[in-house]
């Protein structure tokens, strides 16, 4: 596999690079989207999760989701690009492609996926910036799983840069840095699905699913991107200021 993976990073054009990262996203958003949601389908016949709002949503605002969402996988089909570009020049390096490497580099691309997401979502959420850029994400009012791409190109843009801000310090194997977007959309339709477990109550369920829904409907706080770790820190910082 290693050898295979070395020929397609170094032999491939970047147009050809470009569309393999595009058609990925493109996947990610709507056949993966579509299972996940028939899945929560599922459960809630099963009583397993329920619905956080019980308002339908319009096909005029899934329209608008949807366009904006493709401009955004548009916007991502150039970090295949820049990514392969870095790890040609030797600013990026790959580790062997091993299950253990694999396993413990998607485990910290989530977990500084965290941290980036929180100070992203911050400044986003900056007057000047909210009303020019993130406002279009919180169009959503009630999120579904078409709005986890529905982001003004900025936003984007911005959001893509996650394996990048830490690839060029840290060595990931590049099956850990494929299916990180993989990983990060599954996170992404749990916060935006309108579903959760239970009925949502307790510190625990309230990781899937409760606290970006009532983000996107009340427009303030839980800026966090699957836990609540940040926005602690960031209230005890307030207090103590």
């Amino acid at each position: 596999m290693n050898k295979v993976l070395q020929s397609l990073i170094f032999n491939l054009n970047y147009l050809e690079i470009y569309f393999l990262t595009f058609f990925y996203f493109l996947i990610l958003y709507f056949f993966v989207g579509f299972i996940f949601f028939q899945s929560c389908k599922f459960l809630e016949r099963k009583k397993i999760v329920e619905k956080i709002f019980v308002q339908k949503t319009s096909k005029d605002k899934t329209l608008f989701e949807v366009k904006n969402s493709l401009l955004s996988i548009f916007i991502f089909g150039f970090s295949g690009i820049f990514t392969i570009y870095f790890v040609r020049l030797g600013l990026i390096e790959l580790q062997e492609v091993t299950l253990l490497n694999t396993f413990f580099g998607l485990l910290i691309l989530i977990l500084w996926n965290e941290i980036h997401f929180f100070v992203i979502h911050k400044i986003l959420h900056i007057p000047y910036l909210y009303k020019t850029v993130h406002k279009i994400h919180h169009h959503s009012k009630i999120p579904s799983i078409y709005s986890v791409y529905s982001f003004h190109w900025i936003e984007a843009l911005l959001l893509s840069t996650v394996p990048l801000t830490i690839a060029p310090f840290i060595n990931f194997s590049p099956t850990a840095i494929f299916l990180f977007p993989l990983a990060s959309i599954l996170l992404n339709f749990s916060g935006h699905c309108n579903y959760r477990f239970g009925n949502g109550s307790g510190k625990t369920w309230k990781l899937f699913g409760t606290r970006h829904a009532q983000h996107h409907f009340k427009n303030s706080k839980n800026f966090g991107f699957v836990t609540h770790f940040f926005d602690r820190i960031n209230a005890l910082l307030k207090k103590s200021n």
